[in-house]
């Protein structure tokens, strides 16, 4: 496991490095977002983790230069907690969103969770609901004939409701099956994901539905 950590506060890199190097993993360091997008060009790696507010290159700008040579799971750090923060990294295709100060066991449990991405898909499908298009085997989502963009967490979302139509989903339920292990009761993180996917799915965002107090339910 190859992990670049980014990130301006030095004692925030050296305890990560030696939780990823605890579990057998190699750990590389950038100081800054320019740092981390050259050596995102001449190296490859499993997974970064990526400061939001640095010098010379911020964080959701260093993603996004990312992102256009190569396709490589990001988990975001930041200070900041907003909703707006959040949604921003997940649009920009970051696949987790953790909040300072975070413990670094949890950090090493979403590395875990988002390098699984442990839901088998049937690649022979095609799934259709009124304009809604699924295609299992390219990865791909269609709202009438237009390709919506989808963050890969957002895909594994709705891949899972398809597949568990009419039933009721507790958020705790798509915490452990989709994201792979518990968020330390953060069931946040499943309300602004579902944002984000409803956004995209536009009028056909009717078929997921808020069950209140509990969780989702995704009905045609």
């Amino acid at each position: 496991m190859k992990v670049l950590i980014v990130d301006d506060e030095e004692m925030i890199r050296g305890v990560l490095k030696e939780y990823v190097e605890f579990e057998g993993g190699t750990a590389y360091e950038a100081v800054d977002g320019m740092q981390a997008v050259k050596l995102c060009r001449e190296n490859d790696f499993d997974i970064i983790l990526m400061d939001v507010m640095m010098p010379k290159l911020d964080g959701f700008s260093a993603v996004k230069e990312i992102k256009k040579i190569k396709n490589i799971p990001v988990i975001m750090l930041s200070a900041r907690g907003e909703e707006y923060d959040k949604l921003f990294g997940f649009e920009i295709g970051a696949d987790d969103y953790v909040t300072k100060p975070f413990s670094p066991k949890e950090v090493m449990a979403r590395i875990h969770a988002v390098l699984k991405r442990g839901i088998s898909e049937n690649t022979n499908d095609l799934m259709t609901f009124e304009g809604l298009t699924i295609d299992i085997a390219g990865r791909n989502v269609y709202v009438d004939g237009e390709k919506a963009e989808l963050t890969p967490k957002e895909y594994e979302i709705l891949f899972y409701f398809v597949k568990n139509k009419g039933i009721a989903l507790t958020r705790e339920k798509l915490l452990m099956d989709v994201w792979g292990f518990d968020f330390y009761g953060d069931d946040r993180t499943v309300d602004t994901h579902i944002k984000m996917l409803r956004s995209n799915l536009k009028q056909y965002r009717k078929f997921i539905v808020t069950l209140r107090g509990l969780g989702y339910k995704f009905e045609v």
